[in-house]
């Protein structure tokens, strides 16, 4: 199951290896534009620092999900592939990492950097509270109008999500629900069989 932040949620962790300061930060972030603003504050807020490292997993779905990072000046595979395996390995999506880097004087060799880096990001997400993501299939469901209001509540009065209803020649009513085969059960009890689901789709939430 993969997990996010809460949008309020900003966590940053500081941390010191040989000098150097590591200031890990996370931020829910579901689109690349809202990503880069979290590197584009931590360049603004911390101009002197060497390095503003970075990485991102955008996307619920496999198939539509982005992955990006940026070694900013490191040895190549020494900060942000690290970073951004930390967040794949937490099974985390829709967040973006920057660690910022003052550099203390003293270098810490590839593996050094790589256990730097990836240690940061992953006290950040120690640090946070991460929250599941959950898939919600959505279904159409098309009943008389006169079926309709009462249909409305008792799905309402059963925890099911009902997000609208639109009034044409019939009432259709579009359903959401983590429990497909509960919901086509529940609908086949409160209809007599008469209503059928159509699929329209999913959301994550």
């Amino acid at each position: 199951m993969p997990y996010s932040l809460a949008s309020t949620e900003h966590p940053r962790v500081e941390t010191e290896i040989k000098r150097s300061r590591f200031i890990a930060e996370l931020r829910r972030a579901e689109d690349i534009d809202v990503a880069l603003q979290l590197l584009a504050d931590a360049r603004a807020a911390h101009p002197s620092a060497r390095h503003h490292c970075f990485a991102c997993v955008i996307g619920d779905a496999d198939e539509a999900r982005i992955e990006r990072s940026s070694d900013d000046g490191e040895p190549g595979g020494t900060a942000g592939i690290p970073m951004l395996q930390v967040l794949k390995s937490r099974d985390i999506v829709n967040v973006a990492a920057v660690v910022i880097r003052y550099f203390g004087g003293v270098k810490l060799g590839a593996g050094g950097l790589v256990r730097a880096y990836s240690g940061a990001v992953a006290a950040a997400v120690d640090a946070a509270t991460l929250i599941p993501r959950v898939r919600h299939e959505l279904f159409r469901l098309t009943v008389d109008h006169a079926d309709a209001g009462r249909l409305e509540a008792e799905l309402r009065g059963r925890g099911i999500d009902v997000p609208t209803i639109d009034y044409a020649e019939r009432a259709t009513l579009t359903v959401s629900s983590a429990h497909p085969a509960e919901l086509a059960s529940t609908i086949a009890a409160l209809t007599g069989g008469q209503a059928q689901l159509v699929p329209a789709g999913h959301v994550w939430t």
